[in-house]
């Protein structure tokens, strides 16, 4: 499966912004998308995930500020990101599990950038 992020940009500090990550093919079938993202200088890590039974997952530092969402209709995986924080800066990715012992696919996209500053 192809995935393309969007909705990336400047934001101030307790802002928002949506994230999407649209397949190139059903996600339905999919056991899992997730979005990750690293910093500048950082590793990446993960930030939340979403299976196909639509059970949410989130890293602590995201949690309660972050809401990850599945549209199978539209082929989309959404992070609605608010209060939006300084930390929250990086390159944000998504990626897909295909079953629930699989791992993450190995190549990653382009990704989209999230900036948060003043």
């Amino acid at each position: 499966v192809h995935l393309v992020e969007s909705g990336g940009g400047l934001v101030q500090p307790g802002g928002s912004l949506t994230l999407s990550c649209e397949a190139s093919e059903s996600i339905s079938v999919i056991f899992a998308i997730g979005w990750f993202r690293q910093p500048p200088g950082k590793e990446r890590d993960f930030v939340a995930s979403i299976t196909s039974f639509n059970s949410p997952y989130y890293s602590n530092t995201v949690k309660g500020r972050f809401t990850i969402s599945r549209d199978n209709a539209k082929n989309t995986v959404y992070l609605q990101m608010n209060d939006l924080k300084l930390e929250d800066t990086a390159h944000y990715y998504c990626n897909a599990q295909p079953g629930h012992r699989s791992p993450w696919y190995a190549d990653w996209g382009q990704g989209t950038q999230v900036t948060v500053s003043s």
